[in-house]
């Protein structure tokens, strides 16, 4: 793949990062926020110390978010774009459609579900704020290691294919990958910071939609780059302009 190529499918994962950023900002806005109201609600109920807001909470939920959000998905398209051009090819005999769809899965489930199995997002006024420094890196550290472990799964599959085909040796890397993660689970501190009488659906509620919104983006990201790069690298024929068609003689 020459640097032409590369470049066009960079400007077309930041628009496609765009793009599902937008959708998952409609999630966030409808389902995320009132939930985040309702726990911002629980906590001003429950504390004595009512400070003054930097920034409003208005401000927050609408300008605030969309930044977020939108930034957010330029980021990682343009990053997705890039290990989209070096994995085509590389994963098996898949259309770019399908390979762009498999990519922002596979990458779904590493970098955000296996860490969100282990630490889930929380709503604000869960967790005490003199370990927000820990409770971050645990997570980026589940994620590291679910992104490691992913890759060895990957080379393991690899190197298995020749002597057991390709369905056991991926049925043999995913067990391998799960395992793996599943001690990772077992060994990493555990962080349990609700408080007792937070109402267990708003957590709920809240981790569902935290959940859906990654869904709506990396799976908008992977159908609407899937169809852009599809059209860098099988680009369709020019149709003739009418009055340049051949028009048969009269008999």
């Amino acid at each position: 793949m020459n640097s032409a190529t590369v470049r066009n499918l960079l400007v077309r994962g930041m628009l496609a990062g765009l793009a599902a950023g937008l959708l998952a900002l409609v999630v966030a806005y409808l389902l995320g926020e009132p939930n985040v109201d309702k726990a911002i609600g629980f906590e001003d109920a429950h504390s004595h110390e009512h400070e003054m807001a930097v920034v409003s909470r208005s401000l927050q939920s609408t300008a605030g978010l969309a930044t977020g959000v939108l930034v957010y998905g330029v980021a990682f398209g343009g990053i997705a774009a890039l290990a989209y051009s070096f994995a085509l090819g590389r994963v098996g005999r898949f259309s770019p459609r399908a390979t762009a769809l498999l990519l922002s899965g596979c990458a779904l489930a590493v970098v955000y579900v296996v860490p969100f199995l282990k630490y889930p997002a929380n709503p604000p006024s869960v967790g005490d704020p003199d370990t927000i420094g820990k409770r971050t890196t645990l997570y980026f550290l589940m994620m590291v290691l679910s992104v490691l472990l992913a890759v060895a799964a990957t080379i393991l599959g690899k190197r298995l294919r020749p002597r057991l085909g390709s369905w056991w040796a991926t049925v043999l890397a995913v067990v391998a990958f799960g395992v793996l993660v599943g001690l990772a689970y077992q060994f990493l501190p555990v962080v349990n910071e609700v408080p007792n009488d937070f109402p267990a659906t708003l957590l709920w509620r809240f981790r569902l939609s935290a959940l859906a919104i990654q869904v709506v983006l990396w799976g908008g990201f992977g159908l609407l780059f899937g169809e852009l790069a599809d059209r860098v690298l099988n680009p369709r024929p020019a149709k003739a302009p009418a009055a340049a068609r051949t028009v048969p003689a009269p008999h």
